[in-house]
């Protein structure tokens, strides 16, 4: 019986500390009955299976089975469903018992999203923690109050910058465009996510090479510059790269987080040998957040998720460039990297795939001063070079917290102008969602 008073129960019968909460879109044919569909879900990832076996008893359903606790059609039919509609669209909100999986993303995901990712039109759409399990997660050491007293820096957004071209580079030709970026003003410098301890760049060897090089353009700038270096690997090396980064110089962390799991990603995060911030690249999440009929949402997978696990600044595709990604979308991920989380503290996030100095105003009007701007071919396919594209991107930011605007004919600035000629000044409808002064 689909209706079992133990299947579908209302969200306030159950204990929200023994339940974490998943929240799915899902799709299905005119005549479906929902609730069966529901149940389906909720049984399929915890105790059941197409049968009923005899060690599924009613002591093991009662504490480990999941709960319908929502169902909810978009457009909310109530009378009947009209003849032209083929297909209905739902939310379904399903308790998984904490017991099931305990504080630990493998077994969560496993248990959220792991057969029914192959049952057709069904969507991860968000995750409700309850206290008792967030609290086992440390978050990230840094975040936005720790990235900013690393470098000093209170009072603007942040600018990053991507070495370009991705892979291909020697030590000394990565510690030449990293010095050329650091001391045009760039605050934070990351590696491509393509390079790591590649044969023809050791991770060693660059971190010594490129440190050498950010020392000496802090000495020239006066402010400080943090590296990023990409230690993704095999899992049992993970570690071992960053106690070497760390050893040799380093100051930064990169990992391509998806790739290498969240809980290799706690388990750097929570380190406490590893005490310098670890940057989060996205790569590979395309895959799981593109389709809009299954997979998980970009916030969850892009910004939630990693937060959790404890990452301190995550790149986040924008729609002003290469990628199609959606604005609400955009503004999604910018929302779950900042909102408050108990304890885990808020994270930087980075909009990047094709920012330019341009889009700097718009930017700021929708994340005020805590975001870090993530720019690669904008500094060093700039037409005076890469010093003058870092230093663009600061008189860019400058001007705008000032309170100006960005406009290509109306400075004596030759880098911003030279910057805004070559690729314009990105407009955009005056949302401002995190600026709340806009």
């Amino acid at each position: 019986m689909y209706l079992d008073p133990l299947f579908v129960q209302l969200p306030e019968a159950i204990d929200r500390e023994k339940y974490v909460i998943a929240t799915y879109y899902c799709a299905a044919g005119r005549n479906v009955q929902i609730y069966k569909l529901a149940s389906a879900l909720a049984v399929e990832q915890t105790t059941g299976t197409w049968t009923s076996v005899p060690e599924e008893t009613p002591a093991i359903r009662e504490r480990f089975l999941g709960r319908v606790i929502g169902v909810y059609e978009t457009p909310s039919y109530q009378i009947e469903v009209p003849p032209e509609v083929d297909e209905r669209n739902f939310i379904i909100r399903i308790a998984f018992p904490v017991d099931n999986f305990g504080p630990q993303f493998a077994m969560l995901l496993t248990t959220v999203i792991g057969n029914i990712s192959s049952s057709g039109k069904v969507k991860l759409i968000d995750l409700e923690w309850p206290t008792r399990m967030l609290k086992e997660f440390k978050g990230p050491k840094f975040g936005i109050s720790g990235v900013r007293k690393l470098l000093g820096v209170y009072d603007r957004p942040l600018l990053n910058n991507m070495i370009k071209p991705c892979t291909g580079l020697d030590p000394a030709t990565t510690a030449k465009l990293a010095y050329e970026a650091a001391v045009g003003g760039v605050d934070i410098i990351k590696d491509d996510e393509l390079i790591s301890d590649a044969p023809h760049c050791p991770l060693v060897e660059r971190v010594k090479a490129v440190m050498a090089s950010i020392k000496r353009a802090d000495e020239e700038k006066g402010e400080k510059t943090i590296y990023c270096f990409n230690i993704t690997d095999r899992t049992e090396k993970l570690r071992e790269n960053a106690y070497r980064v760390i050893e040799a110089g380093g100051n930064g962390l990169m990992v391509n987080y998806f790739t290498i799991g969240f809980d290799a990603v706690r388990m750097l995060a929570e380190d406490p040998n590893i005490n310098v911030p670890i940057l989060a690249h996205p790569d590979f999440i395309g895959a799981v957040y593109e389709s809009p009929w299954s997979g998980m949402s970009a916030s969850l997978i892009g910004s939630k998720l990693p937060r959790i696990a404890g990452l301190d600044m995550t790149i986040t595709l924008s729609p002003y460039g290469k990628f199609p990604v959606m604005l609400d979308t955009f503004l999604s991920c910018g929302y779950h990297s900042t909102a408050p989380l108990m304890h885990i503290k808020p994270v930087f996030v980075m909009p990047g795939g094709g920012t330019t100095q341009g889009h700097v105003e718009d930017l700021i009007h929708k994340f005020g001063n805590d975001f870090i701007v993530a720019a690669g071919g904008a500094i060093h396919g700039h037409p005076m070079g890469a010093v003058a594209g870092a230093k663009a991107f600061r008189q860019a930011i400058d001007l705008v917290v000032a309170g100006g605007h960005l406009d290509p004919d109306g400075y004596n600035y030759p880098e911003l102008a030279s910057a805004l000629k070559s690729w314009g000044v990105y407009k955009s409808q005056k949302s401002g969602i995190f600026n709340l002064k806009g």
